[in-house]
């Protein structure tokens, strides 16, 4: 039942979505993918409205004094439009979730049971800044059966306006059933809280942001959330590393795009390979302009990197700045990780397989990797064609999130007027 609710917008766009998505649901694979290169095609259509309107979300977040990583999260290129319409046409390739049968057997009574995957049906998802996201999450929901509702930033919501304007006005031409697409126009804290609280109308709620946004997420919503955690990375470098291997992986997991959720924040180095890597990397990481944080036998091989404070070691900084802290032990780093990291994504670089082995036993995080960068935590690297969030919580979904996290399923029995005893 939905009570309490003030803004007349967000019951109303959220009571249009539910309405169609169950017609949504009765559309076919075929169908599905119609719908989504037809939207493809209007963002590639509308690429000078699109831009045109991204340019005033840059401008009025420039003259807040918004740091450049943010802008850079926000500003739309042609290439990121077209990027945009290629994952749209990669996600309708994909193989179909919906009416897979999970697992199918006979009971003795002679019932054929059958456990299905079926579309969530409302799909609400409240973001920041980034409005590459907007048509991300509508291909995901659209392919998957879902009707969507987002609420996006202010930071973007001229961007974000157009790109889910063209795509839901293409795709009801192309038969998709009116109101499957809404985007909550309204951007103040109030719209969001409500949101939340929409039980009946609104499925499953993902909040995509900042620790601020997904807490007030996590303690207020009253209907089913995903919560997609914050990103505070780890790459550990463990005595038995290949040195030649960790700088790139080093460099590369902080400096490739510094501004999302799976690029490290903090590096952890064996103290018996601390005096010949730490120079090294100090001087390849501010090649690239990365300011340097460190303990204090960090700060005694690395005299530029300033003191770390407690604060630090939890910090998600989203921009070109590193943690850097000398341990003892693949024991110390692990728990170095348990009591700062925020179960997303880390990494050791080892040629010890023992001491992998017990990195990825005991890092208890959404992605764990071996000499590997932590930036390969999304959708498209891990071959899922695209994502909706990367889930830190350990019901239902837990890292990337594709097609099949956005189902659920049903169990479709099948009788010869069975009754029961």
């Amino acid at each position: 039942m939905v009570t309490d609710i003030e803004n007349h917008e967000v019951v109303e766009k959220a009571r249009r979505a539910k309405e169609a998505a169950r017609q949504l649901a009765r559309l076919n694979s075929k169908e599905r993918q119609t719908l989504l290169h037809a939207m493809a095609d209007a963002l590639l259509a509308a690429e000078s409205e699109t831009l045109a309107a991204n340019e005033k979300d840059v401008a009025r977040v420039k003259a807040s004094g918004t740091a450049s990583a943010f802008i850079d999260r926000l500003m739309l290129t042609p290439k990121r439009i077209a990027d945009m319409a290629a994952g749209l046409r990669q996600v309708a390739a994909l193989p179909d979730t919906l009416g897979e049968v999970v697992r199918a057997w006979r009971l003795a009574n002679g019932l054929d049971m059958a456990q299905v995957r079926v579309p969530l049906g409302v799909v609400a998802v409240i973001y920041e800044g980034r409005p590459n996201v907007t048509a991300d999450v509508i291909g995901l929901c659209i392919k998957t059966g879902n009707a969507a509702v987002l609420r996006g930033s202010s930071d973007a919501i001229e961007s974000n306006k157009v790109i889910a304007g063209v795509m839901a006005e293409a795709a009801e031409k192309a038969g998709m059933p009116s109101g499957a697409i809404q985007l909550i126009h309204d951007t103040d804290r109030s719209s969001a809280r409500q949101l939340m609280r929409l039980n009946g109308l609104i499925d499953c709620l993902i909040p995509r942001g900042g620790k601020g946004l997904i807490q007030a997420a996590v303690q207020n919503a009253t209907v089913p959330v995903i919560e997609t955690g914050i990103g505070v990375c780890h790459v550990y470098v463990d005595a038995d590393a290949d040195l030649d291997k960790a700088l790139p992986i080093v460099i590369n997991a902080k400096v490739q795009r510094p501004s999302v959720c799976n690029a490290m924040e903090t590096l952890l180095v064996h103290k018996d390979v601390a005096d010949k890597f730490l120079p090294a990397a100090g001087s390849a990481l501010a090649e690239h302009g990365v300011k340097l944080i460190g303990c204090p036998r960090t700060c005694s091989v690395l005299p530029a990197a300033q003191p770390a404070t407690e604060d630090d070691w939890y910090a998600e900084y989203l921009d070109l700045i590193l943690s850097i802290r000398v341990v003892d032990s693949a024991a110390e780093a692990i728990e170095h990780i348990g009591k700062y990291g925020s179960h997303h994504s880390d990494a050791i670089i080892t040629e010890n397989y023992s001491i992998a082995r017990r990195f990825t036993s005991e890092v208890d995080s959404a992605a764990v990797y071996v000499n590997a960068s932590t930036r390969f935590t999304d959708g498209f690297e891990f071959g899922f064609g695209a994502e909706i969030g990367i889930s830190t919580q350990k019901l239902h979904a837990r890292g990337p999130m594709g097609l099949t996290e956005l189902t659920t399923t049903k169990y479709i029995v099948q009788g010869d007027g069975q009754v029961r005893g």
